[in-house]
């Protein structure tokens, strides 16, 4: 984006609920007109940050600013801004004309006048019967509800109803509208209509709009631009095609639209190596750098066996509508194809792929790396307050542990390491995921799941906040309560202070 036009601007902006950090260093700034979309999963931040935008919360640190002027200690009725909730929260005492008319009601406008000795003066006053029911006559018609001033709210369908919302919201001519998952309570037929009708309305009125959604179709469809989150951190903007074709990472490949994604390896100029196969593909990584590989399912070309690039069973397939969507299975991985050519199923076929719709990333995730680790009296590392048992003697080599549970090195000389600061590091794939919170060393829960073709990628999060990841062949659930354990010989440390500070005298 350029900085054309930006009518807001969010700079540093951390929000912390109880020592945990819903929103962490967010940098955003909107330009004047523009649509904007927040989109994440439950708990991402998005919410939050609308709020902060609002005014109902105040940022932990950074700043706000409106049209360049800091805006983030101001209350609500003082930002040029309105807000539409999930939850209409419309008067159902009043008719549709109250409702929208309530806010204009209390609204008091300044104006300039001359007083008896010719000197101009400024004062507030309320806005006129006249000047009301015009805003409201204007506000209904921008939502297509002409004619329903006296009726009941509670006799409206939920489309209605939220329509009445927005007319609420634009009366007061904000500067920007800010729309918390506005259409959530519709039915899937309703909500396509008013994505099309607030598309329009947004078009209609010219000001900006600020939305939030967990409905990737849903953004896609509407946006000028999207912000993909997660715990609350931006993880991509960029226009709907840019989200949706070169994802910044696996997180937002996996959540925006389907995707196929897989652990690669470049083993040349150009060359990358999944689904035993070398692929040309256009981004240039160095030679034997782990990467992860995105195709979307649409991109891949669906063949006869032996005419394409590699090779694999058709194994299902599924008519949706518009096209047929299959699954290969080609050695372990998983292949999900979707083309309106009919295949049988069962037998051997092949796909091709253009190196152009082969997406390819850097790793997130290579290791779990734990900077803050410590050694106890006990000779185990502490990670996110529990500790876990491990060989103590990969930190100085040659050395072992004696009776009394000192590090002795080759020379004889003893080292006392209790409460020695360490990095540890746990390869993903071992660390074991055990169903319950008890049998491991550490409970936790999962917060995000990624299929990679032969295997799934998962997060468990503990109390502390503390997270590991794991690639596994075993399919987890969301929100699942697991426990995790670790091998001790697969935990690698590292000394982050010189040796000879933990010398016993």
């Amino acid at each position: 984006m350029t900085k054309k036009n930006k009518i807001i601007e969010l700079k540093n902006i951390c929000k912390e609920f109880d020592g945990t950090l819903a929103v962490d260093n967010f940098n955003l700034y909107v330009r004047k007109g523009e649509f904007v979309t927040f989109l994440g999963p439950s708990g991402c931040g998005k919410t939050t940050t609308l709020r902060l935008i609002a005014g109902f919360e105040m940022p932990t640190s950074g700043v706000i600013l409106l049209n360049g002027e800091d805006i983030s200690k101001l209350p609500p009725y003082e930002r040029p801004v309105n807000t539409v909730f999930q939850r209409y929260a419309l008067f159902t005492h009043m008719d549709v004309y109250d409702n929208i008319a309530f806010g204009l009601k209390l609204k008091k406008i300044k104006e300039t006048y001359v007083d008896k000795k010719g000197v101009e003066k400024e004062r507030y006053r309320k806005y006129t019967n006249e000047e009301i029911d015009e805003k409201v006559k204007k506000a209904l018609k921008i939502v297509d509800l002409e004619e329903f001033e006296w009726r009941d709210v509670s006799t409206l369908s939920g489309g209605q109803q939220q329509r009445i919302a927005i007319a609420r919201a634009i009366v007061n001519e904000p500067q920007i509208l800010l729309l918390d998952e506005p259409l959530g309570a519709l039915d899937l037929k309703m909500r396509k209509e008013m994505q099309e009708e607030l598309k329009a309305m947004h078009k209609k009125l010219g000001i900006t709009f600020i939305y939030v959604t967990h409905d990737q179709e849903e953004a896609l469809a509407m946006s000028d631009t999207i912000v993909v989150m997660k715990d609350g951190v931006i993880q991509q903007i960029g226009t709907p095609e840019d989200i949706y074709n070169e994802p910044a990472n696996a997180f937002v490949a996996d959540f925006i639209g389907e995707s196929n994604i897989y652990s690669a390896t470049m083993v040349g100029d150009k060359l990358v190596r999944f689904l035993n196969h070398n692929f040309v593909c256009v981004d240039e990584f160095e030679n034997n750098k782990k990467v992860d590989v995105v195709i979307r399912p649409e991109d891949i070309v669906l063949g006869d066996a032996g005419c394409g690039m590699v090779d694999g069973k058709l194994v299902s397939k599924t008519f949706k509508g518009v096209h047929y969507e299959y699954i290969m299975m080609v050695g372990r991985n998983e292949v999900v194809i979707q083309t309106t050519d009919n295949f049988e199923i069962n037998r051997v076929a092949s796909i091709s792929i253009d190196p152009f719709n082969i997406h390819i990333m850097e790793k997130e995730f290579t290791v779990n790396r734990y900077v803050d680790a410590w050694i106890d009296k006990n000779n185990n590392v502490v990670i996110s307050e529990e500790p876990f048992e491990c060989d103590i003697t990969q930190l100085i080599p040659g050395s072992h542990i004696d009776d009394e549970g000192y590090l002795v090195d080759s020379l004889g000389v003893r080292y006392d390491l209790t409460d020695a600061d360490v990095i540890a590091e746990i390869d993903l794939k071992d660390i074991e995921v055990i169903d319950n919170s008890e049998d491991g060393t550490i409970a936790g829960e999962i917060v995000s799941i990624i299929y990679k073709g032969d295997h799934y990628q998962i997060i468990v999060r503990t109390e502390e906040d503390e997270d590991f990841v794991i690639d596994t062949e075993y399919t987890w659930n969301e929100f699942d309560k697991v426990s995790i354990k670790v091998d001790p010989k697969k935990i690698k440390l590292t000394l982050k202070a010189e040796v000879k500070e933990y010398v016993k005298d």
